[in-house]
């Protein structure tokens, strides 16, 4: 988030965000879902996504997944959740040189110390701004905090929908240590929050 609270999303983020739709959906149930969104179908093009800024790309990822969510209907966490896991390669494939050198730094220390390494080189990939994303050390637990969110720009629901972010952070930790953790959305933008709030539980990790 900017400091006059636009909500933004890295561009290059947004972009394999869209690459990862189209390796899993095809390109047309991804035209299809786009429709539902009510976005135009040559969205998917390369050329339409290099016009995107910080802004529209959020405000356009925000749509997106409210498409999604519409055409999975029941099984939309699933189906998001497995997006974000498959996200997590594609941006480590497409990560600058000081983000890769970062990347294999984490996978160096000793496995405790992995996870908030790990998880502070997914915040690097997901902010536009140092303060959009933020990692945190609990008593037993940690959290990820996503103060931009823009998963939730413009959405108001009665659950926690950020199911895309919750993908990301399974499979950042699952690369880091390989070992399965458990991640819960306990605050999100779309329901009320300040910020979405995602606490990964430690305990016999």
């Amino acid at each position: 988030m900017s400091g006059n609270g636009t909500i933004l999303l890295p561009v290059r983020f947004f972009r394999q965000f869209l690459d990862t739709l189209k390796g899993e959906l095809g390109s047309e149930t991804l035209t299809r879902v786009l429709e539902k969104a009510g976005l135009a179908a040559d969205l998917i093009d390369p050329q339409a996504v290099s016009r995107f800024t910080s802004q529209s790309a959020a405000e356009t990822y925000a749509r997106i997944q409210k498409g999604l969510r519409l055409y999975y209907g029941r099984g939309a966490r699933g189906a998001l959740v497995r997006i974000g896991r498959l996200l997590w390669p594609r941006l480590l494939e497409s990560a600058s040189f000081s983000e890769k050198a970062q990347a294999q730094l984490v996978r160096t220390l000793p496995p405790a110390m992995r996870r908030k390494a790990a998880l502070e080189l997914l915040a690097r990939f997901m902010r536009e701004k140092p303060e959009g994303t933020t990692i945190h050390t609990l008593d037993l637990d940690m959290m990820l905090v996503d103060h931009a969110s823009a998963t939730t720009q413009a959405q108001q629901e009665t659950l926690a929908v950020c199911y895309v972010t919750l993908g990301l952070i399974q499979e950042n930790l699952f690369w880091a240590t390989a070992r399965e953790h458990d991640v819960d959305e306990v605050t999100c933008r779309a329901t009320g929050g300040n910020a979405c709030e995602f606490k990964i539980k430690l305990e016999g990790k």
